[in-house]
């Protein structure tokens, strides 16, 4: 038996290639959408993609189970519960495929949507009757489970899925061996759930004893517990997991299409009809100078996730990048779904060269340069743009908190404060380490919003400095 994890650290995403030796088979579970990974390394194991399993529609990434029955004609499964408009194998509880070497049972376990399914994987060659691991989809992580809401717009209520969940938790994986090993769909930084550990694999025996989710309590403690405090779930999500559902075009020829270089000429044009510009540049580079009216989403940070919160989907995108980046920068938005891309500026920064009247900077300073201006007659307005529960850790004194998720929506009271005397008030906007910032000062930018500085390095920075912070708790 052959079983591989693949941890796609952008989307904290978890993958696995399970592989059954005497048969020459493959079974890939929750592929991300670009497969080429999986099709090397099934030819090394002398494998072949025979199928592939979702364990739930997936709201954060487009998952790549067309792309590989297309590739390999591989069979698609899916929860009995599902519906999809693609053919695929309804696996209900206790269903099974096996081979020689491995079994895999399913055990349907809906909470988190009501589609999930776990994935028992049976090592024959050691043990016929205890299962070595559980993928546990998105219905149990290291340190969290599933969060039930996502799904809760499209007919099914946070506490019925609650419900269901604490139901599949305790009538079905916690009967499980404790050395049973729990692999899960996603790690931390997912928005699918609020305290998901770093760790890609435990024990059920570790999570039974260290899993808050997992105590001891009653239902309806547990559904409180669960609905409380999430995340908020980016607009993309519903769209991804609806998609997930439907028979839709392959990212190889999505990336055809739309994989081609623009001149200046003709992205401005698409940009004065709508078109959304996406620079994937660092931010200490973006600051240097930029396209007015773009965006900087840049590549080395949760770029996609950023992406589908940010963009809208009813505008093409034009992509601004390194030259030799754009394939990345294309492919990583295809990983959500984010096919409506027009093209990327050929050349990259360089077709700006000659038209420094078009191209505009940020202003990035030190925190104890910030620290310094606010010291004087007329300190500025300290926008934090990172999330709730990271400013009540600590934030700078007389900081107004706007999560970027929240910030288009909210440029009416952020214009209100910035009209306090003194007038036109200067804006200083800092989050974790400047990835997040870079991105609130190109937003603000295209909304007119230009006296403001960014905080380089952002609240670490002033940290560093031993400037004073501000808790909540």
């Amino acid at each position: 038996m052959i079983l591989k994890q693949y941890y796609l650290g952008c989307l904290a995403h978890a993958s696995y290639l399970l592989g059954d030796e005497s048969s020459s088979t493959a079974i890939i579970v929750d592929p991300q959408r670009d497969i080429d990974q999986y099709l090397a390394d099934a030819k090394s194991f002398g494998l072949q993609i025979r199928h592939v399993f979702l364990t739930h529609f997936h709201a954060d990434f487009i998952a790549g189970h067309l792309e590989l029955r297309d590739r390999c004609g591989a069979t698609i499964h899916l929860g009995s519960r599902a519906e999809a408009e693609y053919a695929f194998v309804p696996m209900a509880d206790g269903d099974t495929l096996e081979f020689p070497g491995l079994r895999l049972q399913v055990l349907e376990t809906p909470g988190h949507t009501i589609e999930s399914i776990s994935i028992l994987v049976f090592d024959l060659a050691k043990d016929q009757t205890k299962p070595h691991a559980v993928l546990t989809g998105d219905t149990l992580f290291i340190g969290d489970v599933g969060r039930p809401d996502l799904r809760a717009s499209l007919g099914w209520t946070a506490n019925d899925l609650g419900a269901h969940l604490y139901d599949s938790l305790h009538d079905k994986l916690l009967t499980l061996p404790d050395e049973t090993l729990v692999y899960p769909a996603h790690g931390a930084g997912s928005l699918c759930g609020k305290q998901l550990s770093s760790d890609t694999v435990s024990s059920l025996g570790d999570q039974r004893r260290m899993n808050y989710a997992l105590q001891p309590m009653a239902k309806e403690e547990f559904i409180r517990l669960v609905t409380a405090d999430q995340p908020d779930a980016p607009q993309y999500f519903t769209y991804d997991a609806i998609l997930n559902t439907r028979e839709r075009v392959t990212l190889d020829r999505n990336l055809e299409k739309v994989l081609h270089p623009i001149a200046l000429d003709e992205v401005i044009r698409a940009k004065e009809a709508g078109a959304q510009v996406l620079d994937v540049r660092d931010a200490a580079e973006f600051a240097t100078g930029h396209l007015r009216g773009s965006i900087n989403i840049g590549l080395g940070g949760q770029y996609a996730t950023w992406a589908g919160t940010l963009l809208d989907r009813a505008k093409p995108i034009v992509i601004i990048a390194e030259p030799g980046r754009e394939m990345e920068a294309t492919l990583r938005l295809g990983r959500i779904g984010f096919d409506h891309v027009k093209g990327y500026l050929n050349g990259g920064m360089t077709a700006l060269a000659a038209r420094p009247d078009l191209v505009t900077p940020t202003e990035r300073v030190s925190a104890a340069m910030i620290a310094e201006e606010l010291a004087g007659a007329e300190p500025p307005l300290i926008l934090d743009i990172r999330n709730p529960r990271e400013w009540e850790a600590g934030h700078v004194p007389e900081s107004l908190n706007i999560p970027l998720n929240h910030l288009q929506e909210r440029l009416g009271e952020l214009q209100g404060r910035i009209g306090e005397v003194p007038p036109q008030r200067r804006i200083a906007v800092y989050c974790a380490g400047g990835y997040r910032s870079s991105i609130a000062s190109s937003i603000l930018h295209q909304n007119a919003i230009t006296n403001l500085i960014e905080m380089a390095g952002g609240i670490a920075a002033w940290d560093s400095a031993k400037l004073p912070v501000v808790s909540e708790r």
